[in-house]
């Protein structure tokens, strides 16, 4: 039906409706294959009762086996080894039916694959089976060789169908986590936030003491007003007055007018005021005197 490098270098597709697979107890026999078509097909009519659609598949025949596909996307739903394959069939009473019996890789069990086509049943089997005799050519050929590689390659495509499998629930993981940011940011996902500066229950920036102090711009954006200076002179003759703990200035008694006092008190203050500028004056003298003079 189809050239030898047509199955052997590409592949052979076909359209069909796929039932969906079951397991069965023996690899091969008319009356197993019947036994899971009656199954599916009843499972087929309970889907249809509910309003599901039979889904359609793409399939991919070659001496390495039989792929199930999505028709749209192609993703791989299922890589059925030849070698692993040993039973294929049509339906005599229903012409749109066919089906194979395949071991599973994982679970070593058999599993029974069942196709609905209307036109092209019978061609897929006898396909399957000129794929199955040309595998066998090459088997001889190579003298068991090929049957290894074969199984390499089958082991290599099943993990790089899981790998893609794994891609894509990280890739719906991700999404989610970036729509979460969003909820809870309120910005597009991917943005940068920029973070302030914390500040206290005063709204005050907190101190830092290796931080210098730099003046900030009022709400207004009006630079702050520069220091006020005082000239040397002034600034050095200014100083703070003291107070007692009742508020008070301390008492100085050179300072108090003549009429505050007793006549008596106020002259010994006069007298102690003038003692103490006579002392002043001596303290000058002394320091001013000739620094040879024997009684500095």
């Amino acid at each position: 039906m189809h050239t030898p490098e047509a199955l052997a270098k590409h592949y052979i597709p076909y359209n069909a409706k796929f039932l969906g697979n079951t397991e069965v107890e023996a690899p091969k026999g008319t009356e197993v294959v019947e036994d899971a078509v009656r199954k599916l097909k009843f499972q087929r009519h309970i889907k249809k009762s509910e309003g599901q659609k039979v889904p359609k598949v793409e399939l991919q025949i070659s001496i390495y086996g039989v792929k199930i596909l999505d028709p749209k996307t192609k993703d791989v739903h299922h890589n059925c080894q030849l070698h692993r394959i040993s039973f294929c069939a049509d339906d005599k009473t229903d012409k749109r039916i066919f089906t194979f019996i395949c071991k599973d890789s994982e679970s070593n069990k058999h599993l029974c694959y069942v196709f609905d086509s209307e036109k092209c049943a019978e061609e897929i089997t006898l396909t399957i089976g000129q794929a199955f005799d040309l595998a066998y050519k090459k088997f001889l050929e190579s003298g068991g060789k090929d049957v290894e590689t074969r199984k390499q390659i089958g082991t290599l495509q099943r993990r790089i169908q899981e790998l893609e499998t794994e891609n894509s629930e990280l890739k719906k993981q991700l999404q989610d986590f970036e729509e979460q940011l969003m909820m809870v940011h309120g910005s597009p996902a991917g943005s940068v936030s920029i973070q302030t500066q914390s500040t206290d229950v005063f709204d005050m920036v907190p101190f830092s003491p290796v931080t210098p102090l730099v003046p900030t711009q009022a709400n207004n954006a009006s630079p702050p007003p520069p220091p006020t200076t005082l000239p040397p002179d002034i600034s050095t003759s200014i100083y703070t007055v003291c107070k007692d703990l009742f508020g008070a200035e301390p008492f100085d008694p050179f300072t108090c007018a003549s009429a505050d006092f007793p006549p008596d008190i106020q002259s010994k203050l006069d007298e102690m005021q003038e003692g103490f500028k006579m002392g002043l004056t001596l303290e000058g003298t002394i320091f001013s005197l000739d620094p040879l003079d024997e009684r500095c």
